[in-house]
C-alpha cells in the first residue's frame, strides 16, 4: 500500500482551478462540434474533400504531432520537477516545452506559406475553409499557451516569486488542451479523407 491519500476536495478544485477546466471543456466542445460539421460536409462533398486532402502534406502533420506530444511530455515533467522542489530542472523542462511549441508554430507557418503560394486560401473550397479555420484557431491557442508558459517561466525565475503552483498547473492544463485539440484535428484533417 502506498502513502498516497485521496483528497476528495480536489474533485472540486482540480489542478489549476475549476475555471481553467471549464474553459478547456468549452474549447473541446467547440472544436469537437466543428470537426463533426467537417465530417458531415465531407460526406456531402466526398470527391472535393478527398482531392483537397491530397494537397496536404501528412509529413508536416506528423512532425507537428511529434512536436506537440514532445512538448506536452516536457510540460508534465516540468510540473513534476516543480512539485519535487527542483526549480532548476523545472525551468529547463519548461523551456523545452516552449521550444517544441515554437517548432510547431514554425512548421505550421511554413505549411501555411506553401498553401498560400499555391493559391489555397480560406475560401478556396469547403475542405480548406474548415482547414484554415480549425488550424488557425488552434495556432492562436498555441500562441496564447506559449505566452502563458513564458510568463510562468519568468514569474518562477524571480528570486521572490509570487507565482503559485496553481498558476503553473493552470498553464500546464491549457498547454495539454492544445495537445489534445491537435490530436483531434490531425487525424480528421490530414488522414480521414
Amino acid at each position: 500500500m502506498n502513502n498516497l491519500t485521496i483528497n476528495y476536495k480536489n474533485i472540486w478544485y482540480p489542478p489549476g482551478g475549476i475555471l481553467i477546466w471549464i474553459i478547456i471543456c468549452l474549447e473541446l466542445l467547440t472544436f469537437g462540434a466543428a470537426l463533426i460539421a467537417m465530417v458531415y460536409y465531407g460526406n456531402q462533398e466526398i470527391e472535393q474533400f478527398q482531392n483537397s486532402s491530397l494537397k496536404l502534406n501528412t509529413t508536416y502533420g506528423m512532425l507537428n504531432t511529434l512536436f506537440l506530444l514532445t512538448s506536452g511530455y516536457f510540460m508534465a515533467i516540468s510540473v513534476h520537477e516543480l512539485k519535487n522542489g527542483t526549480k532548476k530542472k523545472f525551468k529547463k523542462f519548461l523551456l523545452l516545452t516552449i521550444l517544441f511549441g515554437g517548432l510547431f508554430l514554425c512548421l505550421k507557418s511554413f505549411e501555411y506559406y506553401e498553401k498560400l503560394s499555391e493559391g489555397i486560401y480560406l475560401g478556396y473550397n469547403t475542405f480548406f475553409t474548415f482547414y484554415w479555420m480549425l488550424t488557425l484557431f488552434h495556432v492562436i491557442h498555441v500562441l496564447v499557451g506559449i505566452v502563458i508558459l513564458t510568463s510562468v517561466y519568468f514569474g518562477i525565475k524571480k528570486e521572490h516569486s509570487n507565482t503559485k503552483i496553481e498558476d503553473v498547473e493552470a498553464g500546464a492544463a491549457f498547454w495539454h488542451m492544445c495537445d489534445l485539440i491537435w490530436m483531434m484535428l490531425f487525424p480528421v484533417i490530414y488522414l480521414l479523407f
